[in-house]
């Protein structure tokens, strides 16, 4: 395949825009599930490695700390190597960590191969998404946007009852040896499909900027993840939120200040009111899509009862929803516009997980299966109309910069949506004295979290009303008024 520049690639329309996204989507599915999967299979690690179960959970916050950490330069490695190139770097990195985290014959060496599989998913997702923006025609952005969603969010729900049928049924090791044929299919197939685009312009790296991100993002995820636990390390927490607060404030000042080189998490992107307003906007929301997948199997399981499989298949109707959104996504925008879309749309998404609250044991499956179905419908295309219209007013030679940035808050949001998920059921619990968490304290957590998404809404008001218009295709009649005047 040849080698193009952004200003080359963006001349060309892209007929195969799906097998694209797909391509790209696979990754993501392999990331995500492989991270829903583990979670599952910690308390038998934990049997096989001699280690407390509680001792575990540094093999998932290794893997946070990589990615946490080498996010922000995924961008200037793309214009500097190729999307492609690493790209497909990436899924190699992540795939041979995935090998030795099998292979793995103690925690010491679990954790050394989880760092290594950071490595590449840190790589892998931000630049998989930057191939999509560079390699699609604008007009075709909202589907393919949609295509390459569809697997992300069918990763962490497929990951309980899969984690649970492999721990039940086989070795723990092929938690990990069920990304080798993903990762070696999507590695052959972005060698046949996927063009080499890079930047013309050629910026130095911040590499300052690059410790006092890492150490920020680092500081916040580990911190958020050791929260997120619920455990009595608490001062531990807020020493590492707090350690990532200051970092991060130095960043600022640091970026603020900087006139020779680029950042390399770029502030000036957020005076593109497009743009920053699907930031503010999207963050918010995320809160709400972290902690469902966390909240909702919790729920089920201790309060309800049910087996991991049987939560695991009863969660699986937000996969459902989302796939049936594929089709639904590019029409709804073009009726109505990414403004209204995600002003309604970020309301009825929030009320729906907020009906998740009133969820008891004795409700018949079908019923919270639609309820499910339709909070998967709706927040999918949110976050599809988020993921596509953030780069309506990027100049293509900062797409990857606004890419970098974009997707190091999107991960950083999620994981906050964790910590603000388990710290609401935490408070829930002691306000009402419960030692254990009762339905009444999950439903408390449920309408915490979605009262946050509840505030994209008025958010969104700050997007021009045309935002995205020659992605979605909508026109507005006074659009059509001026057009004929002008004729």
């Amino acid at each position: 395949m040849s080698e193009l520049t952004v200003g080359q690639a963006g001349e060309i329309s892209r007929p195969n825009y799906r097998t694209t996204a797909l391509i790209i989507a696979s990754a993501l599915f392999m990331e995500q599930l492989d991270s829903t999967v583990l979670a599952t299979a910690l308390p038998t690690m934990a049997r096989h490695f001699d280690v407390s179960p509680s001792h575990m959970s540094i093999a998932l916050t290794s893997y946070i700390l990589s990615l946490a950490v080498l996010i922000p330069a995924s961008g200037h490695l793309a214009d500097r190597f190729g999307a492609r190139t690493v790209f497909s770097s990436a899924i190699a990195i992540f795939t041979i960590g995935s090998i030795l985290c099998a292979q793995a014959p103690n925690l010491p060496m679990l954790v050394g191969a989880r760092l290594l599989q950071g490595a590449g998913g840190a790589m892998m997702i931000p630049v998989g998404r930057l191939v999509l923006l560079r390699s699609v025609d604008k007009r075709d952005l909202v589907s393919a946007m949609t295509w390459y969603l569809v697997p992300a969010l069918i990763g962490p729900i497929l990951g309980p009852p899969v984690g649970g049928l492999i721990v039940t049924y086989l070795d723990w090791r092929w938690i990990f040896y069920i990304n080798v044929p993903i990762g070696a299919l999507g590695l052959l197939l972005t060698w046949f499909f996927i063009e080499n685009t890079r930047s013309t312009m050629r910026q130095p790296f911040d590499l300052i900027g690059f410790v006092f991100s890492g150490v920020s993002l680092a500081c916040l995820l580990f911190g958020f993840e050791t929260a997120s636990r619920g455990t009595a390390e608490t001062s531990v927490a807020l020493a590492l939120i707090g350690a990532g607060l200051a970092s991060g404030a130095a960043y600022v000042v640091y970026a603020l200040r900087q006139r020779r080189i680029t950042p390399i998490l770029d502030l000036s992107l957020m005076r593109i009111p497009t743009f920053r307003v699907a930031m503010v906007a999207g963050s918010l929301s995320r809160i709400t899509q972290g902690a469902q997948p966390f909240l909702l199997p919790l729920m089920m399981q201790i309060s309800f009862g049910m087996s991991a499989a049987e939560s695991g298949l009863l969660t699986f109707a937000t996969a459902c929803g989302s796939m049936v959104m594929k089709a639904a996504a590019a029409p709804i925008l073009r009726r109505f516009g990414f403004r209204n879309t995600l002003i309604w749309n970020g309301v009825l998404s929030s009320l729906l997980y907020a009906a998740c609250a009133a969820f008891r044991q004795e409700w018949p499956h079908w019923i919270m299966f639609t309820v499910l179905a339709f909070c998967g419908f709706s927040m999918s295309l949110q976050f599809t109309a988020y993921n596509t219209v953030a780069y309506d007013d990027i100049a293509s030679e900062r797409t990857a910069a606004a890419n970098s940035f974009y997707t190091t808050f999107q991960q950083l949001m999620l994981s906050f949506g964790i910590c603000t998920g388990a710290l609401a059921l935490t408070m829930a619990k002691m306000i009402d004295d419960h030692r254990h968490a009762t339905v009444d304290d999950f439903s408390a957590a449920f309408l915490v979290v979605t009262a946050i998404s509840l505030l994209a809404a008025p958010v969104c008001l700050g997007f021009p009303r045309n935002a995205g218009a020659v992605m979605s295709g909508h026109r507005r009649k006074t659009d059509d008024i001026e057009v004929e005047a002008a004729t």
